[in-house]
């Protein structure tokens, strides 16, 4: 199969066709199973078929019983697939065990998310941190791994740092790993050069954060086509995890108030922790912002769920306290009577949007509006003439409502925020 990246660049890809396999311990998987095969389509796997299994314990050896582990040979030989994938991170000794028994390759959840995201990482920074996902979750299974990995031609798992054979020494890959971490070490203190001078524009930031195909993107395009600035849209489809790398831009609202709004990668459940690791660098970004916009399917039935999984992982992050607006995209794919019934349900800090026919919007930009710029009062500023450095401050981030020259100095007519006011006191008239 061949498939195409963002950039136009054609790549060349086995066509898998598989069987996922799921095991509960009394807990519900009919959502999570449901995930996996829209991971595994986005990953250009055609599933067959599903299996799952209730048991009480794990099997340590080969993860499902005995009994069922025939029954999945049997499965894959009478379907003709090439490919099992487990909804459960697997072993070194249970992927060999398994393989052994099924006779085709066979991955875990962990493996399917690192593959998209390797084939999804377009920024040199996006690339090494999937890298250092990958050699993480490889280090402990090289045993495991061996046996696939040694195979000649590439496939599910093996994109990003290139096929691991067998005999691939961990020092190696220690080293290596090593080295990736130098670099994104590099890249993580360049950003906060970055920060630090964003953080001296005075400009506030807002993040967006979501589950994976909620509509960030979408939504940061809305955003910015309301800011006249079309050309610096963000690619945006609807498939998990369409994008990867972290997206920075200057939004400027009706009234002249401007901030940086940054797009973040999307959530999943059972995102695997090498990959949170490697990615915390990026996603670290939420941890400095002033307003969180968390993006949520409002057609999907399981967007309760969706929102836990965020909350978990922007706890893990330390980001949980931030100030938070919830925006409910998709509205247009949801019954009115669920849609109304919603919003009575709702808290004062979310709203209702619709990327398709950019319904709320104006209600977003002022809950935007509301959350950066709440402390925003309007002064007049006499600043003198030999102090043109604080007018030429005050103008690269914001539009005064009026400007005069007067004959000992520039008149402001300008809203500033808290710290600006205390920054210029000295210039305001009373």
């Amino acid at each position: 199969m061949i498939r195409i990246r963002e950039d136009g660049t054609v790549v060349d890809r086995e066509e898998y066709r598989a069987i996922l396999v799921g095991v509960s311990l009394g807990e519900d998987i009919d959502y999570s199973m449901e995930e996996l095969k829209g991971l595994a389509e986005a990953d250009g796997i055609e599933v067959l078929g599903i299996m799952t299994q209730n048991v009480e314990k794990i099997n340590a050896a080969h993860f499902l019983g005995s009994g069922k582990l025939k029954e999945l040979a049997e499965f894959v030989e009478n379907m003709e697939a090439d490919l099992v994938v487990f909804n459960d991170e697997l072993s070194g000794m249970q992927l060999r065990n398994i393989e052994d028994v099924c006779g085709c390759r066979i991955i875990d959840r962990t493996i399917l998310i690192l593959d998209i995201f390797a084939d999804r990482a377009t920024s040199m920074e996006g690339k090494l941190q999937v890298e250092l996902a990958q050699l993480q979750y490889r280090m402990p299974r090289l045993l495991g791994f061996g046996k696939s990995l040694s195979r000649l031609g590439g496939g599910i798992g093996t994109r990003g740092p290139g096929e691991t054979k067998l005999e691939t020494d961990r020092r190696h890959i220690q080293h290596r790993m090593d080295e990736i971490k130098k670099t994104i070490a590099e890249v993580k203190a360049n950003r906060s050069v970055q920060r630090s001078r964003r953080q001296k524009s005075g400009l506030p930031v807002a993040a967006l954060v979501g589950y994976t195909n909620a509509g960030k993107s979408s939504i940061m395009n809305r955003l910015l086509a309301a800011s006249e600035k079309e050309e610096k849209q963000v690619f945006e489809k609807d498939m998990l995890f369409a994008t990867l790398d972290t997206a920075q831009r200057l939004i400027t609202l009706d009234d002249r108030c401007s901030f940086i709004l940054i797009d973040t990668v999307g959530f999943v459940s059972k995102l695997p922790h090498a990959l949170v690791d490697a990615f915390k660098a990026t996603l670290e970004e939420v941890t400095y912002a002033d307003l969180l916009i968390h993006v949520v399917d409002a057609s999907f039935e399981g967007s309760d769920f969706q929102t836990e999984v965020t909350r978990s992982v922007l706890k893990e992050l330390g980001a949980d306290e931030k100030p938070i607006l919830t925006v409910y995209n998709k509205t247009d794919l949801v019954d009115p009577e669920m849609l109304a019934e919603k919003q009575l349900t709702s808290g004062k800090d979310s709203c209702f949007v619709s990327t398709k026919t950019g319904a709320g919007y104006e209600e977003l930009l002022a809950k935007i509006r509301a959350g950066l710029f709440a402390d925003l009062q309007t002064v007049r500023l006499l600043i003198p003439y030999d102090k043109g450095s604080a007018v030429s401050a005050i103008l690269a981030k914001t539009t005064p409502s009026e400007v005069k020259y007067e004959e000992n100095g520039t008149l402001l007519t300008v809203d500033l925020n808290e710290e600006d006011r205390g920054r210029y006191r000295e210039y305001i008239l009373q």
